[in-house]
């Protein structure tokens, strides 16, 4: 049971770290072929119609994509004349700085008092469990379990308002960098907040020797997620409908709220790091994710189409996809990751629950098996070397992990090479281009000059 726990968990990761490399790495490619390709207005207007669909909903899907296409290019293209003076630069670069100083210094007081409530709450927790009181309170228990959760789910709900209050403070012009800047404050946020939760779940819960402590951080993990699905909830359902309703109804205003995007995608993010940091406690914990998703995912649909609108500056959003699963590979699922790997390798096991109780760590699991084997038929002495050489020494880890990177380094290099070629060929593309100009023009010219003397024949015949 210990090894096929164990054996299940680390093989999950693997096909999971598998899946994201290979979607990142399709999706760099993809983002820079499209975004090349469709760099050129006119290659967009005269290229860009697939002849061989026929289907009426297929043609308005396609018309309007090549619309949003022909929008983000001209946006693009008329940002690029607007230019500021000194002062104006010198005015946009205090103001940036001031709204990073805000959003940088609230993540920090919001992480400090999270950090010292999380302590409190784990004194009381202790204090309540070694009370003699003979009649316990146990709805006031369940009430205080619930509320390290609640005061994270609101923190991550209330602070990007303050977020984009800054945001509206810095009136980017281009909305591309306005979308990379809120990505990065909110990914200062929940990585924050995550790092906080999960010192507190291994380094303050897991050093407790009275209570199954795995099974105290997979309830935890249980109740953030579901705090987290009721916050987004009322965010979408209450939030973003009272937000049209007071935009169109008090300020008077014609259009509706833009949807979010930077926001929204990063807390699937952030529930999606919960999820993994909770399958090595909770099995089921995928499963709750999973189905969470398909109900926000109508949920928001429907909000968006009733309380939201297309942003009024158009920008190119092939990147956004690259960007995002970038996030979701490496500060989610890496640090996921280092956690449960943290846990395996170098954390005591609870001594009156789990599978893996009476062992040291649950990285022994599988050498008291081949152990095991070993004295049943001491032929397989040879499986416990490999065991001891391959997965106990470190070195074969590195090995591994130096393997992995380098084939991410060779398919960036590939990347990189396709880039190469693709911008020597759009060069020779214009190289003939200009060739064909002035060969049009020589041709020109030698006809006008044969043109003149023929011109001069029949007036000089026409005098005479």
């Amino acid at each position: 049971m210990p090894l096929a726990y164990f054996f299940t968990i680390v093989l999950a990761f693997f096909i999971t770290c598998i899946i994201l490399v290979y979607s990142m790495s399709k999706s760099f490619g993809q983002s820079f072929r499209i975004d090349k390709s469709h760099s050129i207005l006119a290659v967009k207007v005269f290229c860009s119609w697939d002849f061989k669909v026929i289907k009426r909903t297929s043609v308005k899907l396609m018309s309007e994509n090549i619309c949003t296409q022909l929008k983000e290019l001209l946006a693009e293209v008329n940002h690029k004349h607007v230019k500021n003076t000194l002062c104006q630069n010198l005015w946009r670069l205090m103001v940036h700085c001031i709204a990073w100083a805000i959003c940088i210094s609230s993540t920090i007081a919001c992480v400090i008092g999270i950090y010292f409530f999380s302590d409190f709450m784990h004194q009381d927790l202790q204090y309540r469990a070694r009370s003699p009181l003979p009649i316990k309170n146990h709805l006031l228990d369940e009430a205080s379990l619930l509320a390290l959760p609640v005061v994270v789910s609101l923190i991550n709900l209330l602070l990007p308002g303050l977020f984009n209050l800054a945001a509206w403070m810095e009136d980017y012009q281009s909305p591309s960098v306005c979308t990379y800047v809120a990505i990065g404050r909110h990914l200062m946020l929940k990585v924050s907040v995550l790092i906080v939760l999960c010192y507190h779940w291994l380094g303050r819960v897991a050093n407790e020797t009275q209570m199954c402590w795995e099974s105290f951080v997979g309830q935890e993990l249980y109740r953030f997620l579901l705090m987290d699905f009721i916050f987004t909830l009322l965010d979408t359902l209450l939030g973003e409908f009272l937000w049209r309703l007071f935009s169109t109804k008090v300020l008077k205003r014609k259009r509706k709220p833009v949807f979010d995007i930077a926001r929204n995608v990063l807390d699937l993010i952030y529930g999606q790091t919960l999820a993994w940091l909770g399958v090595l406690f909770t099995p089921l914990l995928p499963a709750v994710q999973l189905l969470k998703l398909l109900l926000l995912f109508y949920i928001k649909k429907s909000s968006v189409m009733m309380n939201c609108q297309n942003p009024r500056k158009p920008y190119r959003v092939s990147q956004m996809t690259t960007i995002f699963i970038t996030l979701l590979c490496f500060p989610s699922f890496l640090g996921a990751s280092v956690c449960v790997t943290y846990t395996m390798w170098s954390i005591r096991p609870s001594s009156s629950c789990g599978p893996f109780r009476g062992l040291k760590t649950m990285f022994q699991a599988g050498k008291r098996w081949v152990e095991e084997l070993e004295k049943d038929n001491p032929k397989l002495s040879v499986l416990a070397r490999a065991h001891s050489y391959l997965v106990e020494n470190p070195f074969f880890l590195f090995v591994g992990a130096g393997i992995f990177l380098i084939v991410i380094y060779f398919h960036s290099q590939v990347v990189d090479g396709q880039r190469k070629i693709i911008s020597l060929l759009q060069e020779q593309i214009e190289n003939e281009g200009e060739d064909k100009k002035f060969l049009i023009t020589r041709l020109q010219s030698i006809h006008e000059q044969k043109r003149t003397p023929t011109q001069r024949l029949s007036s000089q015949d026409s005098s005479c």
